[in-house]
Formats: C-alpha cells, structure tokens, sequence
C-alpha cells in the first residue's frame, strides 16, 4: 500500500489513530450526559438531547474539541469529569510496535491533533505517547483546527515537510479532504476508529483497520536526516 522509500515524515492523528475512539465517544455520548443531569437537575435523557444540539452547532471548528469552551458553555469541569474516566485511554492495536518502526528507520513522526490540551496531558500522561514520537502538536496553539486548509501551512512553518513526500494518517475525513486540498502527497484513513464499533465503509480515500498492515519493515533504513 505504502511505498516507504518515499516517505521522510508521518503526520499523525490522536483519537481514533493512535488511540481508541472509544474514550472520547464514551465521554461525550454517555458519561458527560451522566453527570450534566446530575450537576443541572436533569432528566439524563433531557441532558443528552440539550447536549447534543448545542455541541453540534460547533463541529468542525476548534470549540468542538476545546475544554476551556465546553467548560464555559455547560457549566462543568470537563478536563475533571475526563479524568473521571481516564482509564479506558487505550493504545489502538499494534500503534507502539509502528511508531518504533519509524523510529528505527528514521522517519519523522509528528502527531498533528485538534484535542485540546488539557485532554492531551491526560492521554500523555495515561500512554506516555508523547515519549514514543518525535513530536506533538496541538491545533489549539495555531488557532485553527485541521479542518481548515491554513492550518497546513501554519504546521509547515513551525514542522517544515515536503508535502510529496509527507503521509498523514487520520480517522477525520474532513481533515484529509483538507489536507488533500492543501497537496500533502499520501493519504491514509483509519476504518476501525473506535474499538466497540463497526468497520467503517470508506471509499475516498485509502485505508486500513490496524497500523499491521502498514510497519516500514521493508525501507530502506536510509539516513534522512
């Protein structure tokens, strides 16, 4: 699927990349749900229904994914009631064994993430993820999500790449039409993102339920330095 001699750095996604969705569907789907009745006085039933009209006015902006503004918005510590669950952070199949393959062929490694930062030191702080690449960069820090085609080249300012010779893997496909449209060269979807749920059907763009499929063991190892 990949031909790894022509490929110097891996832009990588979080959730539902390199760890499991299934945390942050839980969270937002069942447990924010849970304790937003009990904070406010609600039905749990009444508090999903508010809840998932007001969060999705904000899809594909970065007040989707941001702690601060939901904190704000709801009234409850999000960053708190994350931690509350923080012990299905999960690794998604065979994410570290991939990572160490860049690693030992020399090619970059950069997780590129819309998650806030609050909720990327619980996942750091759970995996230790952050140890195992070459780099972490949050969008919070350039002011625009992914899904936004400046985003590219505020990354490439800060991260240089040569877009043709650059593969970016990720579980949004806003965020890869984003990317295509910006010219990054190789692009790659994850089709089992959340653990407890269904293989996703996805023509658009290439690819794969488990990163097995795709370790660099056949490169080169060839210094890129």
């Amino acid at each position: 699927m990949l031909d790894w001699d022509v490929i110097d750095t891996v832009l990588l996604d979080m959730d539902g990349t390199l760890l499991d969705l299934h945390y942050d569907t839980y969270f937002w789907l069942e447990h924010l749900p849970t304790r937003y009745a009990q904070h406010h006085g609600l039905e749990r039933s009444q508090a999903k229904e508010q809840l998932t009209k007001r969060i999705i006015q904000e899809q594909g902006t970065l007040n989707w994914y941001c702690v601060d503004f939901w904190s704000a918005e709801l009234g409850v510590d999000i960053a708190a009631l994350k931690r509350e669950i923080q012990h299905k952070v999960k690794f998604r199949p065979h994410v570290e064994d991939f990572l160490s393959g860049l690693r030992k062929h020399q090619i970059r490694s950069v997780i590129v993430t819309n998650a806030h930062q609050k909720s990327l030191a619980i996942k750091m702080e759970k995996t230790g993820l952050d140890r195992l690449v070459d780099r972490v960069i949050c969008a919070h820090d350039y002011r625009l999500p992914k899904e936004d085609i400046r985003f590219w080249d505020l990354l490439k300012e800060d991260e240089p790449f040569d877009k043709t010779r650059t593969l970016l893997v990720d579980d949004n496909l806003e965020v890869l039409r984003s990317a295509r449209d910006y010219g990054i060269g190789q692009l790659l979807t994850i089709l089992v993102p959340d653990s407890q749920q269904q293989k996703r059907d996805v023509n658009e763009f290439p690819g794969i339920s488990h990163f097995d499929e795709i370790e660099p063991a056949g490169t080169s190892g060839k210094n890129k330095k």
